[in-house]
């Protein structure tokens, strides 16, 4: 009895559950109060609320149930059109047999919404659907979401002027709805009209029909912080609390966006600080932003904590972070600093070369007196014809080559470098010059005297230094060319050193 009792409980709970979610209630017994069951009356809150989670399942599971049909059907007809997109004819006949039996199955538009999307990849197609679509109008209207995801593919089609002529027939048919503004704010965002953008959210606001979502303010942000417009941006942000709208990771994602552009790493810090100690988490997006952010920060330690969380997907999906980061270690000293260069290096394709980070590589190894790893890059330079026209990273390099005491490779890099436009100055012969006299190749010496006058570097006072001092060691021998050397420097004015 105790059992048949319980199972009378669930079917009522059931009963109960059933007709309180289709909004009204039958009793199952006389509605005289007295004549109601002790066992019904009795009915526990718990077996109702087990019920309701028991049956909340089931429903959750026949809506992603539902999805994924729309899913199959829509992407089964995006293959259909996609083989006949070359006969116009049997394009035609898809659309009008095969794609109206498919719309007509969601009054919604969600087989039209979905089919546009899976089209994005050919907007130029995605349209030639829209439009058949809209003759369609006068049979089944068109719905608002239909003509915003219309706006959006034609914005992403880079015609404004078709995105704001779906925007006004939405208009016309009174359909116009938030998204339809959104999906224009979005149009003029992608493709750079940031004032219209701004116009569009100036008449979603003047519409007392409309009202901002978080999406219009995620735009707003993202443009503001794109154009370097913080003042502006934090103002929006501001707004969007003022509408009790909550940010959402896009929101945050934005911020972090626009103080990362504008190079404020502290705010862009505590943005992020905020998500992590908030209700909204930081995602992927989120990592990456302020794994480049640190990076252009040289913030080491805490670029390689974020990296060591997502290393993975950057290694796999993301070169140019790896370049930004192989930047930051060449920017800034740091403990083994060549050995993670090199590491990350070896995960950028040898077709993506980039010039600047060539010429960092180059300093680099030269500021660590690499001198083999500098001449590899050095000649990988050359090979792509790149130059290098920065007199520091010259000095730098000609430096390398005298502490290592590799004078042949300095005279060839000069020669080299002139000859494929390099930026070559009056201190790398110099150098070069102090680096022969000191081997006693006094010849040599002399032929980059001729170097220079091809360049048109006259002496100056340490170049005459450098002469009297390897004439004077073997005056003997060069006796003559000491002599003329004095009388040019006193010619000049110039003091002879004791």
């Amino acid at each position: 009895m105790k059992r048949v009792f319980r199972i009378s409980n669930i079917g009522a709970a059931k009963s109960e559950l059933l007709y309180s979610r289709c909004g009204f209630f039958t009793p199952k017994f006389s509605t005289n109060p007295t004549t109601v069951s002790t066992a019904t009356r009795s009915l526990s809150s718990t077996a109702i609320s087990d019920l309701y989670g028991h049956f909340a399942d089931k429903w959750t599971y026949a809506e992603v149930r539902a999805k994924e049909e729309l899913l199959e059907k829509v992407s089964l007809f995006r293959d259909e059109l996609m083989k006949n997109v070359k006969d116009e004819c049997s394009f035609e006949n898809l659309l009008e047999v095969e794609g109206w039996n498919l719309f007509k199955m969601y009054s919604d538009g969600a087989a039209l919404i979905e089919l546009l999307r899976l089209l994005e990849s050919s907007p130029h197609l995605a349209i030639k659907v829209f439009n058949w679509r809209r003759k369609k109008d006068k049979v089944r209207s068109m719905s608002s979401e239909e003509y915003a995801k219309g706006i959006k593919v034609a914005g992403r089609m880079k015609n404004v002027d078709l995105a704001v002529e779906f925007f006004m027939e939405a208009t016309n048919k009174r359909v116009k709805n938030t998204s339809t503004y959104n999906a224009l704010m979005g149009a003029y965002m992608c493709n750079g009209l940031s004032e219209k953008c701004q116009s569009v959210y100036r008449d979603l606001k003047q519409d007392i029909s409309c009202c901002p979502t978080a999406v219009t303010f995620n735009m707003l942000i993202s443009i503001f912080g794109h154009r370097v417009l913080i003042d502006q941006m934090e103002a929006v942000f501001q707004e969007m609390k003022d509408y009790n709208i909550a940010p959402n990771i896009m929101t945050y994602n934005n911020l972090i966006a626009g103080y990362l552009t504008a190079w404020m790493w502290d705010s862009m810090e505590n943005v992020y600080r905020m998500m992590e100690t908030g209700p909204v988490r930081p995602n992927l997006n989120t990592h990456l932003l302020m794994l480049r952010g640190y990076a252009h920060a040289c913030n080491l330690e805490k670029m390689e904590e974020i990296y060591n969380m997502i290393g993975p997907h950057v290694r796999e999906n993301n070169t140019t972070l790896i370049r930004a980061m192989i930047c930051a270690y060449c920017k800034f000293p740091y403990q083994n600093r060549v050995k993670r260069i090199e590491e990350l290096m070896r995960l950028v394709p040898e077709n993506e070369y980039r010039p600047w980070l060539n010429v960092l590589l180059i300093r680099v190894y030269a500021e660590e007196d690499m001198v083999d790893q500098m001449d590899k890059s050095i000649n990988e330079a050359f090979e792509h014809n790149t130059s290098v026209n920065t007199v520091r990273i010259m000095r730098t390099i000609t430096s390398t080559y005298i502490r290592n005491n590799a004078v042949d490779k300095l005279a060839r890099f000069i020669t080299h470098a002139g000859d494929s436009g390099w930026r070559v100055c009056r201190s790398l012969y110099h150098g070069l010059l102090w680096m022969f006299a000191s081997h006693k190749r006094i010849e040599e010496m002399e032929q980059v005297l001729v170097e220079m006058e091809k360049y048109n570097y006259g002496w100056s006072k340490r170049t005459f230094f450098i002469l009297y001092k390897a004439y004077s060691e073997h005056e003997e021998q060069y006796g003559p060319k000491l002599y003329r050397v004095l009388g040019l420097m006193c010619k000049h004015g110039y003091d002879i050193p004791m």
